[in-house]
């Protein structure tokens, strides 16, 4: 049951990152670059050097913001419960194997 319950909070806190992700990254691009940032990087009109821009500043912010929030969600788990998930615990890939 603690695992399937991790897995919950890890996706809560996922999608939570990603929708604040989105919001640093278009405020980041526009700060950057004056304007809004592409709407599909992949259309054929948006040129190669911005599409390549895009995904490394988008890619390094979502990075960054689900990393945090997994770790205050874990945080929070440990408070809660006394100590790590059990997909954190330094056993658990040893256990798995």
């Amino acid at each position: 049951m603690g695992n399937a319950l991790w897995k919950i909070v890890a996706i809560g806190s996922g999608l939570v990152a990603a929708r604040a992700a989105k919001a640093a990254t278009d405020g980041t691009w526009k700060a950057a670059t004056g304007g809004p940032p592409p709407q599909n990087p992949a259309d054929p009109d948006t040129g190669w050097k911005e599409a390549a821009a895009f995904a490394l500043v988008s890619g390094a912010i979502m990075g960054i913001a689900r990393t945090a929030a997994h770790k205050q969600a874990a945080k929070v788990w440990v408070r809660s419960t006394g100590h790590l998930p059990g997909p954190l615990q330094p056993d658990h890939k040893n256990a798995s194997a």
